[in-house]
């Protein structure tokens, strides 16, 4: 009876040292919600306004593929500095988990930005843009869809570049960073 309680207790143990610690993005973005330190909003691909655009089958194939953005803003001020360096930190945390793999690293008039991925190189699950200024706060964006190919996605890009797509979708994040 022993052994076996030893045996139990041992497996216990072993299951709760496997189980990871580390928060994910969906309980980052999920835990903060209710943070008025944030702003969070859901884009669907609708707001792309793409639907009537000249696009090519690659193009519209890339663009099938999309399905929203989830946008989680952190906006510095004044009075939350300490907030800003712990959510930041957090988020860093998150990512740099091994699962997500870097595509790129930019330098941007706003600050500096990281692109990384979810899933394999030829079907992308997830891309996340994270970016932050030490001034003005940082964004943490989930590029969701299904099998999104890298290529196709530069394709969509162009075409966005092509459109009449104005911005008008993403107002409020660009509200947010202004002084």
């Amino acid at each position: 009876m022993r052994t076996i309680k030893s045996f139990l207790y041992v497996g216990i143990l072993v299951m709760f040292a496997a189980c990871s610690s580390t928060q994910s993005l969906q309980e980052y973005y999920i835990d903060n919600t209710e943070n008025p330190n944030f702003l969070m909003f859901d884009v669907p691909t609708s707001v792309l306004n793409l639907e009537n655009a000249d696009l090519t089958e690659t193009q519209r194939e890339a663009l099938g593929s999309l399905k929203k953005l989830n946008i989680l803003a952190f906006k510095k001020t004044a009075d939350n500095g300490a907030d800003y360096k712990t959510e930041k930190a957090n988020v860093k945390a998150i990512l740099s988990d091994n699962k997500f793999i870097e595509l790129m690293k930019m330098n941007t008039s706003y600050g500096k930005a990281t692109i990384k991925y979810l899933g394999s190189e030829d079907a992308i699950d997830e891309v996340i843009i994270y970016g932050d200024s030490d001034e003005k706060g940082f964004a943490l964006i989930r590029v969701l869809g299904n099998d999104m190919n890298p290529a196709h996605m530069v394709q969509l890009l162009q075409a966005i570049e092509k459109s009449d797509y104005d911005g008008e979708g993403l107002k409020n994040l660009g509200k947010l960073f202004q002084s």
